[in-house]
């Protein structure tokens, strides 16, 4: 039988590594991208069967790349390797043509059953995120479920601002200009019914982003 190839995308170099260095005695680890432009051209070059990526990373979003994939008929499965567990982000990652989603938390123990269960063509969603989706539902419903009026790329620009990040790093980072990130930033507030970043960052806190 041949070995599932896998790519993995991820902007920390260092956690990069160690995905390799546990799962190359189990799968071919055919490349390794550090943002979602590259990983695009290596899934187009080298084919995959799947492909581990990062929700945020430079260039190109997760939830973008994937989207681009599929697109254009890739036929990779993608399972999302993510440290966040937000219940929207969940949802549009497995809109946009997820296979499994997981928490960074969980990817010693879990990360080669999780691959092995969407190489057989199921669903792998981790049973780290149980609790924690009953924790956002149950705050959902407090907050009105105001969190799932934000799309995807929102909720990336609304993470990075939770990390003190500046609307010119937040730009560079999602390849968008500063202008646009403004942008971003003052529909989320007039969505979320806030008026201060900091009312942001908090809100940021409670649904667990940061």
């Amino acid at each position: 039988m041949k070995p599932i190839r896998i790519l993995l995308a991820d902007d920390h170099v260092m956690f990069l590594d160690a995905l390799k260095n546990l799962l190359e005695k189990d799968f071919e680890v055919i490349g390794m991208a550090h943002d979602g432009a590259a990983m695009l051209e290596m899934a187009k070059r080298l084919q995959p069967d799947i492909i581990v990526l990062d929700i945020s990373m430079p260039q190109v979003g997760g939830i973008d790349a994937i989207r681009i994939l599929k697109k254009d008929g890739n036929a990779a499965k993608i399972l999302f390797l993510s440290m966040y567990a937000d219940l929207p982000l969940v949802e549009e990652a497995f809109r946009a043509g997820a296979s499994g989603y997981m928490l960074k938390a969980g990817a010693t123990d879990e990360l080669v059953t999780a691959i092995q269960c969407v190489a057989r063509g199921a669903t792998y969603v981790t049973p780290l995120l149980g609790d924690l989706i009953s924790t956002l539902i149950a705050a959902g419903h407090e907050q009105k479920n105001r969190e799932s009026v934000l799309t995807a790329r929102q909720i990336e620009v609304l993470r990075l601002l939770a990390e003190g990040r500046t609307m010119k790093e937040i730009g560079d980072i999602l390849n968008i200009t500063a202008r646009t990130t403004e942008s971003h930033k003052y529909e989320i507030m007039r969505n979320l019914g806030v008026k201060t970043t900091a009312e942001l960052i908090r809100y940021a806190i409670r649904i667990n982003l940061v």
